[in-house]
């Protein structure tokens, strides 16, 4: 983990929660700032300002965080800001799993589908191999016997 933008405390207050700069996230997870405006720009992360300044909050990072796992599993952003949003409810979180779970279920299947079309694109394609070497070697016997 990056190391937060420095936050001092005042005399005799707890220490401030750390914060992070647009660059620190962006190199934390490998994305441009125009990536992580872009997050912002959807609703998903809501930093504070500084002037003009962006100062994201260790929610943020978390978001970010879940939003990019969101994607690596195939989860449209507008899926991802719905999850996001119910796991940071403080309510019972057995309705929260049961959507991630239709949602899992529901990008299992396409993703089967998706290897199931390819799979059979693979067959297509040997298959097609198969005849070109067939016709190849037949047009070489014919060349070989004048």
């Amino acid at each position: 983990m990056p190391r937060p933008a420095t936050v001092r405390a005042a005399a005799g207050h707890a220490p401030a929660a750390p914060t992070f700069a647009i660059g620190e996230l962006a190199r934390e997870f490998d994305l441009t700032t125009r990536a992580i405006r872009f997050y912002e720009d959807c609703g998903l992360l809501a930093p504070q300002r500084r002037g003009r300044q962006r100062v994201y909050s260790l929610r943020d990072r978390t978001r970010l965080k879940l939003t990019l796992r969101g994607k690596r599993l195939g989860l449209t952003l507008a899926e991802v800001k719905e999850l996001v949003d119910m796991y940071e409810s403080p309510r019972d979180t057995q309705p929260q799993l049961k959507k991630f779970l239709v949602v899992l279920a529901t990008h299992r299947e396409q993703l089967e589908q998706q290897l199931a079309d390819l799979q059979a694109t693979l067959a297509e394609v040997r298959e097609q191999e198969r005849e070109a070497r067939r016709l190849l070697a037949e047009g070489q016997k014919r060349a070989g016997a004048l």
